[in-house]
């Protein structure tokens, strides 16, 4: 059986909430995303798409430069800035298939309305969001790689409801998807109490599998794919959380947090769900 590799692809953009404390950490108002080309001798899979057209074009051409068949695109979740590029990548690869759980789907339905396509994604990104095409729903918990076994592993709601990531065990691998975080803000404004604990059950379940490498959805262009990345996640919510009992407005929890993770990128993730969570919801409905 052919061995298997990984690479990935990373895209950095602008962060969503804006509006941002002056002052705060301006040289960290972006994030960046990733997408994971798993691959062996002759095919490969990728894992998550991009936001904008432009950033799906230049993931065509990267995927392109491995000279592998491309048989699926799977989708850890249904976020905007994962599942917008599904249409192109199939126009340049007619043979794969784009695929997700349920729960993929469902939010990858939310996503394409119109009020969250053009409304959110498109006010932030003027005339860059693609025409979102919808996943095939995978009712099985794997599929295959030139025979090595892909794991689809339910991770519940971590940072939107139906969330997975994909284990390959015969290279120690996980594609986290926004499962883990790496040195950036966690998007918390989807979370409630009950959820966040969920998501440090979850990661929980991702660091039982004693994993090599994690791939983390967003992640600091130089950091590595750490496995260290799990339990920095499961502080930060911790942290988060504490915060967020201790703490009577959206200003006092967003500064408590970011007392404790002065460098992490996009604070205003962090700001957005700290208004969103205090009562001053933010202007942006997800993301």
């Amino acid at each position: 059986m052919p061995s298997l590799h990984y690479d990935s692809l990373l895209m950095r953009r602008e962060g969503l909430t804006r509006d941002l404390p002056a002052g705060d950490n301006e040289d960290l108002r972006w994030v960046t995303n990733s997408s994971t080309l798993i691959f062996g001798d002759h095919d490969a899979v990728l894992v998550d798409t991009f936001t904008t057209v432009a950033q799906n074009e230049a993931l065509i051409e990267w995927v392109k430069e491995h000279n592998r068949r491309l048989t699926h695109v799977y989708l850890t979740h249904g976020h905007g800035d994962h599942v917008y590029g599904i249409g192109q990548l199939l126009e340049a690869f007619p043979s794969a298939r784009a695929i997700g759980t349920s729960g993929t789907f469902a939010e990858s339905q939310i996503q394409a309305r119109e009020e969250y396509r053009d409304g959110f994604w498109g006010r932030l990104f003027p005339g860059q969001i693609p025409v979102p095409v919808l996943p095939e729903i995978i009712e099985d918990d794997h599929f295959e790689l030139e025979g090595h076994a892909l794991q689809i592993v339910q991770a519940g709601h971590t940072d939107t409801e139906g969330t997975t990531f994909l284990w390959v065990p015969d290279i120690s691998l996980v594609v986290a998807g926004d499962v883990v975080y790496n040195e950036t803000h966690m998007y918390l404004a989807e979370s409630t109490r009950e959820s966040r604990m969920e998501w440090i059950a979850s990661l929980e379940m991702v660091k039982s599998l004693d994993p090599i490498h994690v791939v983390a959805g967003h992640k600091y262009p130089d950091r590595a794919d750490d496995p260290a990345t799990i339990d920095d996640s499961i502080q930060y919510l911790k942290d988060f959380i504490e915060a967020e009992r201790i703490t009577s407005t959206a200003l006092e929890l967003y500064e408590s947090v970011l007392r404790r993770h002065p460098r992490r990128a996009n604070p205003g993730s962090l700001w957005g769900a700290a208004k969103q969570i205090k009562g001053a919801p933010a202007s942006l409905p997800r993301k």
